[in-house]
């Protein structure tokens, strides 16, 4: 961790001055002309300064270092000082009579000089408030714009930095790189937050090792996201294996994988924010790929990022012209004799004017990520509450249906509320209204999530736990969690029943939500070998194709007539 350079005042609430001059004239003439408005501390020799550093150090304003004198001298402290990362923060005025020492004392890190003999006292005055001033505002914007935790830049002046670079370096080809650790909040959970802030920290420093020399800048933008702008090279793995250099887990026993995207040669017509999101949408294609740790931005990616964007635009219209349609999918018990229809789930469709039916698994990950997806989830929640209670008025029959609620409306405020509107206005209770929010929306956020569903079922509401499976909780974790029902993946189901009937991962899932007694969904069950596998494991509902693909609610309306029927 960086340490921070902003400077406390003494208790009169003045500057403190340390002199250092083995005159004892000298030191009195400044400390007569300064006094007035400055703390003064003296030292007659270099070591004794040393001392005072050592003690006072933080709290140091300004240095006043005379150049000649028995022992360490001036030129030997301005060294050593300059060289300690604790105290190189400190401004130091070198005082001589030797003009000839300027430039070298410059460069070793001086930041003024006060010739000798001494000026009049206003010159002295003015010099001493310049670089203590300019020193302090120095320390402010060190301290604003970098990232508390690892001292690297945040990412507002990275970006500011980075358009910097490109506008004294028009013809130097740019690459702009996006780095993330896999699923770090494991780290996390399993060491601590603080061995986590300690692996953020070394990462850091090592990204900014490798890129250093070149010139290059690196950026935490937020969490486990670093950012490096740097000269086009044609190999990345350097900076790839250079980030995670002496890294492993606390125990050994967890290898520590970044995956890393690639922007490169950048177009500079576009800003720079753009950039990095190509160099993330890189690297989100391997999120989950332990074979491939670097992705590269390419045509293909290119003309998705162009589908993407068109898609977002038309976002707005398509609300407006309702091109969302909710689909119902039934959901079975089927411990019964006969399997029961219990309820649904809703999934939305989008039928495109000029594109057609686009896919749910594009635009609802596109739209979680920009924020439009609550939008959307608000536009599902009301026609499915106006659906089930359209059902109940026409039909006399309706079941719970199960509506997705993401991450991003979880830190929504007002969620609860409006949950609680939206009932009331449709007059059904929260057991007619399912809730399912995906497991890796635990994990990421865990305390703030858990509030909020701890909230919900206070008033009735039922959790259903999605794509349980695919977001790395530990066992510890789940036992913990607050929620009613285990839905698993259905890339669980297709996996387990292509590869042999290797169903030991679904056995497991059963057996921890027997453990929490809560009941088990598959999804995709697509044949009745599958069903009855499923239901001798002790699965108690099952979705998919077996029973029916999601359909409109007007064939829906067929699977809640044949329930009443049957009662």
């Amino acid at each position: 961790m960086t340490k921070s350079n902003v400077k406390f005042h003494s208790h009169g609430g003045k500057r403190i001055i340390l002199i250092v001059d083995d005159e004892m004239i000298n030191r009195e003439i400044l400390r007569h002309t300064l006094e007035e408005e400055y703390d003064i501390l003296l030292a007659e020799n270099g070591e004794e300064a040393f001392e005072i550093v050592k003690e006072k150090g933080d709290n140091l304003n300004l240095i006043l270092l005379d150049l000649i004198m028995p022992g360490i001298d001036g030129k030997t402290f301005l060294r050593n000082i300059k060289a300690d990362n604790e105290y190189l923060h400190i401004p130091i005025i070198v005082m001589t009579a030797d003009d000839k020492a300027e430039v070298e004392c410059l460069e070793l890190g001086a930041a003024d000089f006060i010739p000798k003999p001494y000026p009049p006292k206003d010159v002295i005055m003015a010099r001493v408030k310049r670089t203590i001033e300019l020193s302090e505002d120095r320390d402010i914007i060190h301290d604003t714009e970098r990232d508390a935790l690892t001292g690297l830049y945040n990412r507002e002046y990275f970006y500011r930095y980075a358009e910097k670079y490109d506008h004294y370096h028009k013809d130097i080809e740019t690459d702009a790189i996006v780095l993330n650790i896999n699923h770090f909040h494991i780290l996390n959970e399993r060491f601590g937050k603080a061995y986590g802030d300690e692996v953020l920290c070394k990462i850091g420093q090592n990204i900014r090792d490798s890129v250093a020399e070149e010139g290059g800048i690196v950026s935490r933008r937020d969490a486990d996201n670093f950012l490096v702008y740097c000269p086009h090279r044609e190999i990345y793995a350097d900076i790839l294996n250079q980030a995670t250099r002496d890294l492993v887990s606390k125990d050994g026993s967890l290898k520590i994988r970044l995956r890393m995207g690639v922007y490169s040669n950048v177009d500079k017509s576009i800003d720079i924010e753009r950039r990095f999101d190509r160099a993330k949408l890189a690297a989100d294609t391997i999120r989950n790929n332990f074979n491939k740790s670097i992705a590269i931005y390419d045509s293909k990616l290119h003309d998705k990022e162009m589908y993407a964007e068109q898609l977002i635009d038309d976002f707005q219209k398509a609300i407006q012209d309702e091109q969302f349609e909710v689909y119902y999918q039934p959901k079975f018990n089927i411990q019964k004799d006969q399997p029961v229809l219990t309820s649904a789930e809703a999934l939305v469709r989008w039928f495109h004017p000029d594109l057609g039916v686009i896919s749910p698994g594009i635009f609802v990950p596109l739209f979680e990520e920009n924020g439009l997806v609550r939008q959307l989830d608000g536009f599902v929640w009301n026609k499915v509450v106006g659906q089930i209670n359209k059902w109940k008025k026409d039909l006399g029959i309706a079941v719970p249906v199960s509506v997705n609620v993401s991450r991003v409306d979880m830190f929504e405020a007002d969620l609860v509320e409006n949950f609680k509107i939206l009932l009331d206005k449709h007059k059904l209770t929260p057991e007619e209204f399912l809730l399912e929010i995906t497991e890796s929306a635990y994990t990421e956020d865990s305390d703030r999530i858990i509030d909020m569903v701890k909230q919900l079922r206070s008033i009735g509401f039922k959790i259903e736990m999605d794509d349980f499976g695919t977001g790395y909780s530990s066992l510890s974790m789940i036992s913990s969690l607050p929620i009613d029902a285990l839905k698993i993946d259905m890339g669980f189901i297709r996996k387990a029943f292509e590869n042999g009937k290797d169903t030991r991962m679904i056995e497991i899932i059963i057996d921890i939500a027997d453990y929490l007694n809560v009941p088990v969904i598959a999804e995709g069950v697509e044949n009745k070998e599958q069903m009855e596998t499923l239901k001798n494991m002790g699965c108690d509902i099952v979705q998919g194709y077996y029973f029916s693909k999601p359909v409109p609610a007007d064939e829906f309306a067929k699977f809640l007539v044949e329930k009443k029927n049957q009662a």
